[in-house]
C-alpha cells in the first residue's frame, strides 16, 4: 500500500499504462479498488457488528431462557439460532425458547437481511413493532403460539417478499386487513385461534395454497376468492356460504323457501274462492277427534309393550338365536373399523349375544350347539390362565350378551355383559393358521405375561371353528377413539400430562415384551390397540397374536403403521415395532392418524408429512391444536416430535431401541414436571 501511495514518475505511470493496456485493463480503477477494499471490508464487519447489537438488544429485552450465546465472540453467526450468509444475519430461529415480553423498536427490525424468523411457541407478547418494513428480505415468518395481541400493523403488510405467514395462537383482535393481497408471493396463511372480528376480506392470491381463519370472531359471507379453499379454514366462525353448509341469509336463492304445512296448503270445505286467508281460512279438528287421536296412540304403544314383552320372554329359544345370527351377518357387511366408544355409545351391534356371535361366523344354526354348547361330555372348555378368576364358564360367556367394539387386523372385539355382572372383552379369531397343539403353545405363552401396560388374557377357547381369547374390558376404549373420535363440545381434552403418560405406558409395555427375547416383538402397534383405563393409564392389547393367524385381509389398516422394510407381517423385527411405535408418537402430537395427506394428495404418510413440516421451519403446524394451548411445554412437545422422528428412520438400525425411547420420554416427563413445580413456586412467591 506504500508504494502505491508514493508519486510515481512518468516513466513507472508508462510502464504501469502498458502492463495493464496488455490485459486489457484500465491502471487507474485497479488502483482505486485496492485503496477500497479496505473501506469495503470495513463496511461489511460493520453491518455484521449492526446486527450483533441488535441481536444483544433483542435477547435483552425478552429475557427468558438464558441463550447460549458467547458474547466474547465478535461475531454472532455461531451463536445459537443465528445463521449468518454474506456476513450478514439471514435467519433467526428461536422456537420455544421460552422468550417473554414484547419486541421493541429497532431490534429484529435492524437485521435488515434476514429472511426467516422463527419465534413460534413462546410467550411474546404485546404489539408488533411498527418498524417491521425494514425486513424487504423476509420470507419466512413464524410467530404462532405466542400471546402477541392487537391489530396486525400496516407494516406487516408491506412485505412483498413473504411466501409464509403464521400468526395463529395468538390474540391478534381487530378485522383481518385486506392489505394481505399485496403480498402476491403469500403461499401459506395462518390466522386461526386469535381475536379477529368483523368480515373476512376477499384474499385473492395466486400462489395461496394454505389458509386458515377458523376459530376467530368472524361473521358474513366468505368471499368469492376463498371460496375453493377447504371447510377446515372456517371452522368456530360465524361465516356462512361455500364451502361451509351454512347458507347465507342474504344471498338470493340459495336457499329454498320453506314449503308450507299441508294444513295450510288444505282449503276448507266452505272455502269457494272469497278471499278468505288466514286462521279462518284453516281446517280445524274438533275436540273428539284429537281425543281419539290421544286414545289411539295409547293403545298402539300398550300393544307395542306387550309384544316386546311377549318376544323378550321368548327369546332362549332357537328362534331368537336364528335372529341373533342375522342381526350378526348384516354388522358382517359393513366394512372399516369401528371404534370402542362408538359401540359403547349404543352404536350397531349392540344387544346380541356371544353365542350368536360364534354361530354367525361358523354359518350354522343348530350344529353350532353341538360344538360350542351341547353335551359338556364331549364339548371343549374355556381355559383359564395361572390365577384368573373362575366366576364363569364357557356356557355363561356364550349366553352374555354383546356389544361390537371393533372389527381389527386379527379378528372382531366384543363387550361381553355376564349374568353375574362381570364385564370382560372377547375377541374372535380369525383366519388362525396354527393347528391345535401349536396355538395352545403360543396361546400360553401370551397368557403368560404379566405387566401393568398389557390387558390381561383371561383365557381362551379353542374348537375347529371357533377360537375366543378372553380380556379384561377396559372402560376408556382405545387411543385411537379418543383421538380421532367426538371432536364435540363435551370431549375431555387430551392434554400434554395424559398424551406424555400414554406415551411412556405403552413405551414401558413393548419395552416389556421385548425383554423376552430378540425375536419377541408385537407385530401391530396402533393406535386403536392401546387400550385406556379410566385413569388414562395406557394397556397394550393384541400382543403375541401375529404368530398366530395369516397375513390381515385388509393391508391397509395397518400399512400406515408398518415400517418401509417389513414385507412379511408375520415376520416383524423389534425395530419394526420402534417404527410403528414413533408413528404412534407422531399421532399423539399431531391428532392426526397415519393416513393424513398433505394438501389432499394420496400417499403421503405421517413419517413424511411431519419430516416435510420441519424441514420448511413450519414445526408447530404438525401439533394438535389443542397441545398448543397449553403453556410451559413447548420444549418437551418438541423433544417428543424429534424422538419420534428419530424412531421413524428410514433404516433400522438408525432407529434407537424401546428401551433408549422409553427412558427419554421418561426424562422429558420428569423435566416437565419439574418446570411445572417451579412455575408452582413462583406463582406462590408472586
Amino acid at each position: 500500500m506504500i508504494m502505491i501511495l508514493r508519486p510515481l514518475n512518468p516513466l513507472h505511470n508508462s510502464l504501469a499504462d502498458a502492463h495493464f493496456a496488455r490485459r486489457g485493463l484500465p491502471a487507474m480503477p485497479l488502483l482505486l479498488l485496492l485503496l477500497l477494499l479496505p473501506l469495503l471490508s470495513l463496511a461489511a464487519s460493520a453491518d455484521l457488528s449492526t446486527d450483533r447489537a441488535a441481536l444483544l438488544a433483542f435477547r435483552s429485552a425478552v429475557g427468558g431462557r438464558t441463550f447460549f450465546w458467547n458474547t466474547s465472540l465478535t461475531t454472532p453467526c455461531n451463536w445459537q439460532g443465528v445463521q449468518c450468509e454474506g456476513n450478514r444475519v439471514t435467519a433467526l430461529r428461536l422456537p420455544a425458547a421460552s422468550l417473554v415480553g414484547a419486541i421493541p423498536t429497532n431490534t429484529i427490525s435492524s437485521l435488515t437481511a434476514l429472511r426467516t424468523i422463527s419465534l413460534r411457541l413462546n410467550h411474546l407478547s404485546g404489539p408488533l413493532p411498527g418498524d417491521l418494513s425494514k425486513l424487504t428480505q423476509l420470507k419466512y415468518l413464524y410467530l404462532n403460539g405466542n400471546r402477541f395481541s392487537a391489530p396486525i400493523p400496516a407494516s406487516l403488510l408491506s412485505l412483498e417478499s413473504l411466501v409464509r405467514l403464521n400468526l395463529a395462537s395468538n390474540n391478534f383482535s381487530g378485522e383481518i386487513p385486506s392489505g394481505f393481497n399485496n403480498l402476491t408471493h403469500l403461499r401459506t396463511l395462518f390466522l386461526e385461534h386469535n381475536q379477529f372480528n368483523g368480515s373476512l376480506p376477499n384474499i385473492d392470491l395466486p400462489n395461496l395454497v394454505q389458509f386458515n381463519v377458523s376459530f376467530n370472531n368472524l361473521n358474513g359471507s366468505v368471499p368469492k376468492g376463498l371460496e375453493g379453499k377447504p371447510r377446515d379454514a372456517f371452522l368456530g366462525t360465524s361465516l356462512c356460504g361455500k364451502p361451509l353448509s351454512v347458507v347465507c341469509p342474504d344471498v338470493a336463492g340459495e336457499a329454498p323457501a320453506p314449503s308450507p304445512s299441508p294444513e295450510e296448503n288444505r282449503p276448507s270445505p266452505g272455502d269457494t274462492g272469497s278471499g278468505k286467508s288466514g286462521k279462518s281460512g284453516k281446517k280445524k279438528l274438533s275436540g273428539g277427534a284429537i281425543s281419539g287421536i290421544v286414545v289411539g296412540s295409547l293403545v298402539g304403544l300398550m300393544l307395542l309393550l306387550l309384544l316386546l314383552f311377549f318376544l323378550c320372554r321368548k327369546r332362549p329359544g332357537n328362534k331368537a338365536r336364528s335372529a341373533d345370527v342375522a342381526a350378526v351377518k348384516s354388522l358382517g357387511n359393513e366394512t372399516g373399523e369401528k371404534s370402542i366408544a362408538e359401540a359403547e355409545n349404543g352404536g350397531p351391534g349392540s344387544g346380541f349375544s356371544v353365542a350368536a356371535a360364534a354361530a354367525a361366523a361358523m354359518g350354522a344354526n343348530g350344529d353350532k350347539k353341538a360344538e360350542i354348547g351341547g353335551n359338556p361330555a364331549n364339548s371343549k372348555k374355556l381355559i383359564f390362565f395361572g390365577n384368573a378368576s373362575r366366576v364363569f364358564d364357557l356356557e355363561e360367556l356364550l349366553r352374555a350378551s354383546a356389544e361390537v367394539l371393533g372389527k381389527g387386523t386379527f379378528g372382531t372385539s366384543y363387550k361381553a355383559v355376564l349374568e353375574v355382572g362381570t364385564v370382560v372383552a372377547v375377541k374372535r379369531l380369525k383366519d388362525v393358521i396354527s393347528p391345535e397343539k401349536e396355538f395352545k403353545e403360543k396361546i400360553e405363552g401370551v397368557g403368560a405375561m404379566d405387566h401393568e401396560n398389557l390387558v390381561p388374557l383371561r383365557a381362551y377357547y379353542y374348537s375347529r371353528e371357533e377360537k375366543l381369547l378372553v380380556y379384561d374390558y377396559m372402560p376408556m376404549g382405545s387411543l385411537s377413539a379418543l383421538l380421532h373420535g367426538n371432536k364435540g363440545a363435551g370431549r375431555t381434552p387430551l392434554t400434554w400430562q395424559i398424551r406424555s403418560g400414554i406415551a411412556l405406558g405403552a413405551a414401558r409395555g413393548i419395552e416389556y415384551l421385548h425383554f423376552h427375547g430378540p425375536n419377541v416383538s408385537h407385530g401391530n402397534i396402533k393406535s386403536s390397540n392401546i387400550l385406556l383405563t379410566k385413569s388414562y393409564d395406557a394397556r397394550i392389547s393384541d400382543f403375541g397374536l401375529n404368530h398366530l393367524v395369516g397375513p390381515p385381509s385388509s393391508p391397509a389398516r395397518v400399512s400406515g403403521y408398518r415400517a418401509p422394510e417389513v414385507t412379511e407381517p408375520r415376520r416383524i423385527s423389534q425395530k419394526a415395532d420402534v417404527y410403528s411405535f414413533g408413528v404412534l408418537l407422531l399421532e399423539l402430537l399431531t391428532g392426526k392418524p397415519p393416513s393424513h395427506s398433505l394438501l389432499n394428495e394420496e400417499g403421503v404418510d405421517l413419517p413424511r408429512w411431519v419430516q416435510s413440516i420441519v424441514r420448511e421451519e413450519w414445526t408447530s403446524e404438525v401439533f394438535d391444536p389443542e397441545l398448543l394451548r397449553e403453556q410451559n411445554v413447548e420444549e418437551e412437545m418438541v423433544q417428543l416430535l424429534q424422538l419420534g422422528i428419530d424412531c421413524t428412520a428410514q433404516y433400522p438400525d438408525q432407529r434407537p431401541s424401546i428401551s433408549e425411547v422409553a427412558s427419554r420420554i421418561e426424562e422429558l416427563r420428569r423435566s416437565s414436571l419439574h418446570g411445572d413445580q417451579q412455575l408452582d413456586r413462583v406463582t406462590e412467591t408472586d
